[in-house]
């Protein structure tokens, strides 16, 4: 007895079934792919300062706006170009551009900071011809505290000060003393970790002039923020 094929009406529900499932398969896998690539390329290589730094790259210096603690013996070269800026008792880093800078973390409880004060005076002296400005950040501290030991240890650069650590966090700063090299155009080019020397000065100074990475070096001693 020959049997009756399934009328071809019965087997389209299941036909279009399978069809349907094909082509979600293949629109979830377009969307996965998608989502992938995306995160591999809004990803951040480098999420750090030091991380671009240990890859002898540049990385964009975080912005603050302070007040002043003291304007320093600025020379006669740089307190021509910061006269205008200084002026409001506030000084800000977009207000710095065009100057190299040596930015230092310090305040007046940290024994490390005193340590290395005659290294970074020194390399002031040095670097204020040449148009590099030295720029000491006080934090965490009492003004009056800071300014005392300012003059005992002879800072003559550029003094500001953060209350809190706001400024600290946002360079990546969990210690101090800490200092960063950044050149003309608002890069850092170079960071050392704990109390500085004065061939670490001398060579993060060349840097900042030259714009070229010098990555993070290990200083001394240094103390936990608090």
């Amino acid at each position: 007895m020959t049997s009756t094929p399934p009328p071809e009406s019965a087997d389209k529900p299941s036909r279009r079934l399978r069809y349907l499932g094909r082509i979600s398969a293949v629109v979830i896998g377009v969307l996965f792919l998608g989502l992938l690539t995306y995160g591999v390329l809004s990803r951040p290589q480098d999420t750090t300062i030091d991380e671009r730094l240990a890859n002898q790259q540049t990385a964009q210096a975080p912005a603050f706006d302070l007040p002043i603690l003291d304007r320093g013996l600025l020379g006669a070269q740089l307190s021509k170009q910061l006269a205008p800026v200084l002026a409001d008792g506030r000084v800000t880093l977009g207000e710095l551009q065009g100057i190299p800078l040596v930015l230092n973390f310090w305040a007046s409880w940290c024994v490390p900071c005193r340590d290395e004060a005659s290294s970074l005076e020194g390399g002031w002296q040095l670097a204020r011809p040449q148009g590099v400005l030295y720029v000491g950040l006080d934090m965490q501290d009492l003004t009056q505290d800071a300014r005392t030991f300012a003059k005992e240890v002879g800072m003559t650069y550029l003094l500001i000060r953060d209350r809190s650590n706001t400024v600290a966090r946002s360079y990546g700063v969990t210690g101090i003393p800490e200092t960063f090299f950044i050149d003309a155009g608002g890069l850092v080019v170079g960071h050392v970790v704990g109390a500085i020397t004065a061939a670490q000065l001398a060579s993060g100074t060349a840097a900042a002039k030259r714009g070229v990475s010098v990555g993070v070096q290990a200083g001394g001693e240094r103390l936990k923020t608090r």
